[in-house]
């Protein structure tokens, strides 16, 4: 009888690791920033049917980079848990927090069960609050683990480079022009340190806007819009139209 090839706990857990991480690489960026009046959040995504950012509730979105089919059954279940928490109890219950949490136990149960492969996703939950200090933004891995951000994050692609960027040059109270000028400028540098061009056409935009007098605080920014905040911070872009989103609407391609 042969004897079974044992590998260390210790080295399982590496190996799946860095598959997640390797998965979860070969999609394009996703920033987010706080500036003045709320949160944006852009990414690189020519798609106009599948979105990497979407709304979950009130005042939370939901960000993602890996495998579509993944994240996008995670943010199903995102608005499934905020729905009903909002109905149950109180829409004021729904938290990015909690929502955090909630995803943070299903990522770390698949990480750390050897019945099936580990997701390769990356997520962002954010929440905007009534002012700047209230504002809520969490980054979760592969592995389940909950990062509390402050300022700006980038997840996906070379994010290490990109978040270096971000952090030499965000500052509090930015306008939004101003916020997504320098998100476009950190997506538009590559790996071995080039730039390259970015326009309207092949960008997602989305803010959590505090001062929307709505309950819904979720817009998708585009076409003419974008543009012209594009064009305010110096950077150039293509036309088309401005909708709010939505909470059923579709999520990002795959390894996109």
């Amino acid at each position: 009888m042969s004897t079974p090839f044992y590998v260390s706990p210790q080295q399982a857990m590496a190996d799946r690791a860095e598959y997640a991480r390797k998965g979860i690489a070969r999609g394009r960026s996703v920033v987010v920033l706080q500036y003045a009046d709320g949160i944006v959040f852009v990414a690189e995504n020519p798609s106009r049917a599948l979105h990497k950012v979407s709304e979950i509730y009130d005042r939370i979105a939901f960000a993602a980079v890996g495998k579509y089919n993944e994240f996008e059954n995670l943010r199903i279940g995102g608005v499934r848990y905020a729905d009903l928490r909002g109905y149950t109890y109180a829409r004021t219950d729904v938290t990015a927090r909690g929502l955090a949490n909630v995803y943070a136990q299903t990522l770390g149960t698949i990480f750390s069960s050897a019945a099936e492969k580990p997701y390769e996703v990356e997520l962002i939950v954010a929440e905007v609050g009534e002012g700047p200090e209230d504002d809520q933004i969490y980054r979760l891995p592969h592995d389940g683990s909950i990062v509390d951000e402050h300022g700006s994050v980038a997840v996906g692609g070379n994010s290490d480079q990109i978040g270096s960027y971000l952090e030499q040059r965000h500052r509090d109270g930015m306008a939004l022009a101003e916020a997504l000028k320098l998100a476009v400028g950190s997506l538009s540098r590559d790996s071995n340190g080039g730039e390259r061009s970015l326009t309207a056409d092949q960008l997602e935009v989305a803010v959590l806007d505090r001062t929307r007098p709505q309950q819904r605080k979720f817009k998708r920014v585009l076409g003419r819009q974008l543009s012209r905040l594009l064009e305010e911070g110096g950077t150039s872009a293509s036309a088309g139209e401005t909708s709010d989103g939505d909470s059923s609407g579709e999520s990002s391609a795959s390894e996109e």
